[in-house]
């Protein structure tokens, strides 16, 4: 058979964005990206306006602490069938549907109060809008992987990516300008609207093939010891023990086998490579407010303009990483999102300066849209392919965990001691993460070098 020509190879190559597998990532996309700012930064925004005190914001941060444990309930998504939606439409949209139905949900009830006096409420339904954010991502994640061949996984990351930041815009710069020209409730309002973007998409696209939960259990090692070993119980107690080892045991002790000891050293490593960014990100529009910033200014420059940065700074990272690997785009990575911070203390110095903040921005979105590139290319060569959900809901989670934790205390540090010490901080935060970035890239089963071309 004759060498495809140049010109027909790359036809073919981008024919691949034209599947519907691929094409439906962009929407599922926009649907993920949706609410994480509308209980994160676009909320501050709203809360700092509305007069609310900037250390009762900084402990709205922990809200998305739940995008950070999300891994607890990543096997019951996985393998525990809803009793109407599953049936009437799958496993993997059936938990998608619920999931948006509790997004809009909380986005409606937001839309219905005044921040002031009422904490308690915005809180719950914050909490509402992020466990359900969080649960359609354990959803989408195993969705995009059962729904297409592994040839096809590039094409549909990069066009859930750009779906993705798509959502952060809409939830960023969009609700901003509504906010800015009608009001906050209306903002909320066009955000639970906009979910019907994804609910449409799952309504449109069929359930992925999987196997059923029997088959998948009984090629479980642990799982077969297990029913061996508890022949003659009752048979619920075989059933509960049979789905929980394969559910959550094997994910975990897969893990650790095959990296033995190091596995630990690995986990702090995501745990801390984005704490520097995390830990900041809560005082970000609030400092922007309180320098005389216009809500307008802060959605075209934060969000428009960073957002495109962000995606920019992905861009770049997949091509470092296709050209240097993995291991030294790391520490690059993780040393650059870390002075980046320290441009938010120039900025907080200076004040109300345009140009200053349109360079932070720069500067600020750029390395984050790097090092996540970098940061998910190295957690997915973690990931077995056996458990990806559960292993990469673990990863994705632990990644996010401390600095959000963290984020929580950032309008005390403020309040005592100003934002620039503040930012100081934030960017000390990240030593640890270039130092363990440096011991990773050391390790060849971690970091595998890139493949040497043939030529």
């Amino acid at each position: 058979m004759p060498t495809p020509t140049p010109q027909h190879s790359w036809r073919a190559a981008l024919a691949i964005y034209w599947q519907a597998p691929v094409l439906t990532m962009l929407f599922l996309g926009f649907s993920a990206g949706l609410p994480f700012l509308l209980v994160f930064s676009t909320l501050s925004a709203w809360l700092r306006s509305d007069g609310v005190e900037v250390a009762a914001i900084g402990f709205f941060a922990w809200i998305g602490m739940l995008y950070s444990i999300k891994f607890f309930w990543a096997p019951v998504v996985d393998r525990l069938a809803l009793p109407v939606l599953t049936r009437a439409f799958g496993q993997r949209r059936g938990w998608m549907l619920l999931a948006q139905a509790m997004i809009a949900g909380g986005l409606i009830g937001l839309a219905g109060l005044e921040p002031v006096g009422n904490l308690g409420w915005v809180a719950t339904f914050s909490l509402l809008v992020a466990f359900g954010s969080a649960t359609q991502d354990i959803a989408i994640d195993a969705f995009r992987i059962e729904s297409a061949d592994d040839n096809v996984q590039a094409a549909m990351a990069s066009t859930y990516i750009i779906g993705y930041r798509g959502g952060l815009m809409a939830a960023g710069a969009g609700a901003l300008f509504v906010a800015s020209a009608i009001s906050w409730d209306v903002a909320y309002l066009t955000m639970a609207a906009l979910v019907g973007i994804g609910v449409i998409t799952v309504l449109l696209r069929p359930e992925p093939a999987r196997t059923t939960l029997s088959i998948q259990l009984i090629h479980e090692p642990k799982v077969r010891a297990f029913l061996r070993a508890s022949r003659g119980k009752p048979k619920t107690f075989r059933r509960l023990g049979a789905w929980g080892i394969g559910a959550i045991v094997c994910p975990f002790t897969d893990f650790f086998t095959r990296y033995g000891v190091k596995a630990l050293w690995v986990l702090v490593f995501i745990a801390v490579f984005r704490i520097s960014d995390l830990a900041m990100a809560s005082m970000a529009n609030p400092l922007y407010i309180d320098l005389g910033f216009s809500l307008g200014t802060i959605a075209s420059v934060t969000n428009i303009f960073g957002i495109a940065m962000s995606i920019g700074g992905g861009i770049l990272g997949g091509l470092l990483v296709a050209r240097y690997g993995i291991g030294p785009l790391l520490i690059f990575g993780a040393t650059i999102v870390m002075l980046t911070n320290l441009l938010f203390v120039m900025l907080a110095l200076m004040g109300d300066q345009l140009p200053m903040l349109v360079l932070t921005i720069i500067g600020d979105n750029l390395a984050n849209g790097l090092a996540s590139a970098v940061f998910i290319a190295f957690l997915s060569s973690l990931t077995s392919r056996a458990y990806t959900a559960t292993q990469y809901a673990l990863f994705s989670s632990l990644m996010t965990l401390p600095g959000k934790f963290l984020s929580g205390f950032g309008g005390l540090v403020v309040t005592s001691h100003g934002y620039a010490s503040f930012f100081v901080v934030a960017a000390l935060l990240g030593l640890p993460a270039v130092a363990l970035a440096t011991w990773v890239n050391r390790d060849a089963q971690l970091v595998p070098p890139p493949h040497k071309s043939d030529a």
